[in-house]
Order: structure tokens, then sequence, then C-alpha cells
């Protein structure tokens, strides 16, 4: 990002809120610099359109900006360190069996947010699923074997540094796609591992 309009997001997000002069002053640059740079990260939804800030003496309104909710990814986070501080925890206070439990209970959740039609084929549920795993940065796609069986692959793993470390966390796509597929599902290949991909086997299930 270029460089002044990133010490504009440090400003904002250090004081909450700037008028363009405050700016102006603060970066030593002229009213008319500033205010392209705001449209430029208004146009990224970076900065929010300007509020009314009211003057407690007399004078005119100004008018104050501020970031918005998408900003907060600009900022450095440590998810992935808390993750992992966590899950040291839960394994070194709950027995292995309890832990792997509490993942295949996110997984369940996740599929809550699944809509499967009761009509659905087993190819068309093959084909929620790996929608709903696109749509969360899976990099997901299936693909129907000579045999008759399906291979599922995921090229991203969304927390992928977490489960090399903790690889219970594995049981949560695991169980997600056990749920919506069925108990014939293998895991072949993992991310976690030596592999480039995770890698599901299943076979349609039999009435």
């Amino acid at each position: 990002m270029q460089a002044t309009r990133e010490r504009i997001l440090n400003i904002l997000k250090e004081q909450g809120e700037a008028t363009v002069k405050e700016l102006s002053e603060t970066l030593d640059l002229t009213t008319v610099t500033i205010r392209h740079h705001l449209d430029t990260l208004r146009r990224e939804s970076l900065v929010a359109p300007p509020t009314v800030r009211h003057r407690k003496a007399p004078g005119r309104p100004q008018h104050v900006y501020s970031l918005t909710d998408e900003a907060s990814e600009f900022f450095p986070k440590r998810y992935e360190r808390l993750i992992d501080l966590m899950l040291v925890e839960m394994n070194a206070l709950l027995p292995p069996e309890q832990v792997q439990q509490m993942m295949e209970c996110i997984g369940k959740r996740m599929v809550d947010r699944v809509t499967v039609p009761d009509e659905a084929g087993f190819e068309e549920r093959v084909g929620i699923a790996v929608d709903f795993m696109e749509e969360r940065g899976y990099m997901a796609h299936w693909e129907k074997t000579g045999d008759g069986e399906y291979l599922v692959h995921v090229a991203n793993c969304p927390y992928e540094s977490v489960a090399r470390l903790h690889s219970e966390v594995c049981h949560i796509d695991l169980t997600l796609l056990t749920e919506l597929l069925g108990p014939t599902l293998k895991e072949i290949t993992r991310i976690a591992g030596p592999a480039r991909h995770c890698t599901y086997l299943l076979e349609p299930a039999v009435d």
C-alpha cells in the first residue's frame, strides 16, 4: 500500500477519527492531497464516508473520517497463535477423545449452515459440499473415478499452519464431509502432512 495511505489508516486506527485538516497537519500535506488519499481509501472500503462532528464552541460542523469494519483486516492479527495456545491448553486438560469430539462438533455446526434438498442425489450432494467448501476458501473440487467412486480434492486448508501443529483440527473437515456424504468417506492425503492436497475418497451410499 502507498505509504501515505498506510499512515492515514494508522492515524485513524489510533485516534478513532480525524478531519482532513487534522490529517493534513499531522502528515504535513495539503488538504487536497489528503482528500485524494481518503477518496482512494473509501473506494477500497477501508475508510467510511465522513460524518459530522458538532463543535462545542460556535462554528461550522466538522466532517470526520473513520475506518470501516473491513479495515480491521489491514492490521496485524495473531489468530493462529491464539488458536495454537487454546489447543495446547485443551490437550493438556482433556483426554484426546474429548478434544477430537470437540473438533467433530465444530464440523457438525458447520454442516448446519449447508442447505441440501431432500431430493438431492448423491452426486448433487457432493457438488453442494464442495461448493460450500469453495465459498470458504478451501479451493475444493471433485471428480468421479472410472470405478464409480468420487474424489474430493482440497488445495487450500484455511487453518493449515494450525493443523500442522494439531492434527486433530483435521477432524473438522472430515466430519463436515462425512455428515454430508456418508460414512464411506475416507481420508487419503492431507495438506498438513507431506501432500500438496487433502484428498477424500467416497463411494455413493447404497439404499
